[in-house]
């Protein structure tokens, strides 16, 4: 166990890190995992989740505790132990090696509350930053964990676990449910054999001797073995609450006006802070905004295959202001207009031409709606908070909808989190549209 220099202005100390193994071999010399076209497309992209549990749900819990159970759980995801490798094409591919995930440990000296408070009051406090490993692949690509597990033990006896997922491995749904059965092994849960792997449709590239670049995807400069890429400006993230009774009502009075359209709340969302967004910005746009989902999810085939990168990228395109258009013309657009580009990011990739990268080549909706993000848990008890965030955002930003926790109060439904990742010169007015328009604090 080696103890790891504090970044500054973090409220961690004693920060240690370890590495747990699979309790078995799961490969062997030849035990090669190759990674999809939309894998690579995603390779500069990594994925963090945290969360927080009260004093009661760890009280008595040690570090072996919570370290015992990986090791058959990680026999169940070895490719999460893996590493990156490259083929004598130069394509990268993941090693089956058990070279295991890293393990962070680390305390701090404020409350969970506090914490929570700090970060809702100002946007430049990031929590991701020191509650989940700031992660990246390379320049010893190698020799670089595709996981970190963080646990960070709080002020007020609560702690936190912070995962940091390299996207190549797989979409934020399988990084999801690869914590839940950590969750699951800690009561002996897991199942004793390996999960197969997935299935991959062979795509279906059009004849043709030009490739068209989709929309959601940009070309970046050649990154080699140091899989990050950097922004033009700085980069600052804000979580929206959104209340059931919000959604409803908005979308009641949408769904009104657009029958026979029915509006989600995803769309809703993607619509109000597309339209803001636009006024914030000033240059009528963005007219085409890209939203990100996942592709025919199901409970079952999630927890019983290796992680994997089954999304779906689509744009949606305006020929209006979006910052002038109705509400509900914008959602509706959102439900009805948009164009899957998943058979164009696989034949652009596959052509081996350049360096991409996806969240935030457009103004990007993902949706999260359905990941089991509060399925985790620890001596029965779920986290009081949870939430997801995505790491190398392109300059047009990225707005992830996720699921937010029961509220017994709100008898319309629970809600939703809405992280925003943009620019530091656009935050402060989108809070200030969604607040005068909505009353979204």
């Amino acid at each position: 166990m080696t103890m790891l220099p504090l970044t500054l202005h973090t409220p961690l100390s004693g920060v240690r890190i370890s590495s747990v193994v699979p309790a078995e071999k799961t490969g062997d010399d030849d035990a090669d995992h190759p990674i999809t076209n939309m894998g690579l497309a995603l390779k500069l992209h990594y994925i963090r989740g945290v969360y927080f549990f009260s004093a009661e749900a760890v009280e008595g819990l040690t570090i072996y505790d919570l370290k015992k159970p990986m090791f058959p759980w990680l026999a169940l995801f070895y490719t999460a132990s893996g590493r990156i490798r490259r083929s004598e094409t130069g394509r990268p591919f993941i090693k089956c090696n058990d070279g295991g995930v890293r393990i962070v440990e680390a305390h701090c000296e404020k409350t969970i509350e506090e914490l929570l408070l700090a970060r809702n009051n100002d946007h430049h406090f990031s929590v991701d930053s020191f509650l989940a490993h700031d992660q990246v692949l390379g320049p010893d690509l190698g020799f670089s964990p595709l996981v970190y597990i963080q646990f960070t033990w709080f002020k007020c006896g609560g702690m936190s676990v912070g995962l940091s997922w390299a996207h190549v491995l797989g979409d934020p749904f399988s990084a999801s449910t690869f914590i839940n059965m950590w969750g699951q092994s800690m009561k002996g849960h897991v199942p004793s054999k390996s999960l197969p792997l997935p299935r991959p449709k062979k795509p279906e590239f059009p004849l043709s001797t030009i490739i068209k670049e989709p929309f959601s995807l940009k070309r970046v400069d050649p990154v080699g073995d140091y899989w990050l890429t950097t922004n033009n400006c700085k980069m600052e993230t804000h979580y929206f609450h959104f209340t059931g009774k919000q959604l409803d009502d908005i979308v009641s009075n949408i769904s009104s006006l657009v029958q026979p359209v029915k509006i989600s709340h995803f769309e809703v969302i993607s619509a109000m802070i597309w339209k803001s967004l636009s006024k914030v910005r000033g240059d009528s746009g963005p007219r085409i905004v890209t939203f990100c989902t996942r592709i025919s999810r199901t409970s079952e085939t999630d927890e019983n295959e290796v992680p994997s990168n089954k999304i779906v990228f689509s744009i949606a395109r305006t020929d209006i202001n979006p910052a002038k258009g109705d509400l509900q013309e914008l959602a509706a657009l959102i439900a009805e207009k948009q164009e899957e580009e998943n058979s164009l990011i696989e034949e652009t990739i596959e052509s081996g031409k350049g360096e991409y990268m996806v969240y935030g080549t457009n103004l990007t909706f993902v949706n999260l709606e359905q990941a089991d993000i509060y399925g985790l848990e620890l001596k029965g008890h779920k986290p009081v908070f949870a939430y997801y965030t995505i790491k190398g955002v392109g300059d047009e930003g990225a707005v992830l909808v996720l699921p937010r926790k029961g509220n017994g109060s709100d008898k319309r439904g629970a809600g939703r989190t809405v992280n925003v990742i943009l620019p530091e010169n656009q935050l402060a007015g989108l809070k200030n549209e969604l607040r005068k328009e909505w009353g979204i604090v």
